[in-house]
């Protein structure tokens, strides 16, 4: 087995609440500075970044993992992650199809900004990323999975679209594998108030700022080479390894 530190929840300039400076290459150079290994980008409701931090990350000696925070209907985060880019961009095309068009006020909401991986705009999206889709919370898991991906309820001790939050409990109905926390400290706590073992309680930044990005904190062990951690990572969290 082998270790590997972690930030699974980070926003780019393309989240309306992202920083401008939060470009792929900034963060994966932070992700360099502070010690990381794995480091997933997890846009509102969109993966169009991701090309560009794989490339990124490749400089830098960081795996990326790519991902998306989901908005459901009932305005839940869930982080959702996938084994490989174009399982993540597929992905990204059909949650496009669920999306609620709303026009973006950059002057309220910021900018949405696609880059390239030497921190050029390529492009700009339009409509608000940071609203609810048309899927429910119900839906998300099999349609991640039909995807080859992973998702787990994102921030479940915050206020602010956390599941508990918003339902008053953690849902039997549809199962989630793990969930995230932003305070680790209260890992204990949340794990015996949901029911789960602590290890499948991950901690990740929720970073919308370069400097809010992890140090060498957190980690996973896993049983793998680095060339196969992504893979890896996706069985891990979804309960088959």
């Amino acid at each position: 087995m082998s270790r590997y530190y972690y930030d699974l929840h980070i926003h780019s300039c393309l989240s309306p609440c992202g920083d401008d400076e939060s470009t792929p290459d900034s963060i994966a150079g932070m992700g360099e500075l502070n010690g990381l290994d794995l480091m997933a980008l997890t846009d509102h409701n969109t993966c169009k970044n991701c090309p560009a931090f794989f490339e990124a990350a490749a400089r830098h000696g960081i795996i990326p993992i790519a991902g998306m925070e989901l908005t459901t209907a009932e305005d839940i985060h869930i982080v959702c992650l996938f084994p490989d880019l174009a399982s993540a961009m597929a992905f990204d095309g059909f949650v496009a199809s669920k999306r609620i068009r709303i026009r973006n006020r950059t002057d309220i909401f910021g900018n949405q900004l696609i880059m390239d991986s030497f921190d050029h705009v390529i492009g700009t999206e339009d409509d608000l990323l940071s609203n609810a889709t048309a899927l429910s919370l119900e839906e998300v898991p099999e349609a991640v999975r039909q995807f080859g991906g992973v998702c787990y309820p994102a921030h479940i001790d915050r206020q602010a679209n956390g599941i508990i939050a918003v339902l008053g409990i953690f849902p039997e109905t549809p199962f989630f594998p793990c969930a995230e926390l932003h305070d680790g400290n209260r890992k204990a706590e949340f794990a015996a108030q949901i029911g789960k073992d602590p290890v499948n309680i991950l901690v990740s930044s929720d970073a919308h700022t370069l400097w809010d990005i992890h140090e060498r904190q957190e980690w996973l062990e896993l049983p793998c080479p680095r060339e196969d951690a992504a893979a890896a990572l996706i069985r891990r969290l979804g309960g088959t390894v």
